[in-house]
Parts: structure tokens; C-alpha cells; sequence
């Protein structure tokens, strides 16, 4: 597993773009996330929680 370097939301692009250590960037496409799995009212609930709790909010990146 490499070492994540930095995560932040792109509001420009509306993806999450992750960098790694190695030099591997990962951009996750949040409209595309939402439209595959929020179908359920479970799953929906799921993706509302995340938003809604920011779990990484403010958590440091070492």
C-alpha cells in the first residue's frame, strides 16, 4: 500500500482526487459514485452519512 500524500474534493470537477507517494494520482468521479450506488434508500442513507459526518474533515495527512 503506498503512502497517501494529500485527498481534497475538486468543487470544479466534483471529484475526490487523491495523490500517492508514488507518484500515483487517483480522482474519483462523485456524481458517477452516486448515480451506481445510491439506488437504495439504504444506500442512499450510506452516501447522506458520509456527507453529512465528513469523516476525514480536518484529519491531518502524515
Amino acid at each position: 500500500m503506498n503512502k497517501l500524500l494529500s485527498c481534497r474534493f475538486n468543487m470544479d470537477t466534483n471529484r475526490v482526487e487523491a495523490r500517492f507517494e508514488d507518484g500515483t494520482t487517483l480522482a474519483i468521479d462523485c456524481i458517477a459514485v452516486e448515480d451506481e450506488y445510491g439506488s437504495t434508500p439504504a444506500q442512499r442513507a450510506e452516501l447522506d452519512w458520509l456527507l453529512y459526518n465528513k469523516p476525514l474533515y480536518n484529519t491531518a495527512v502524515k
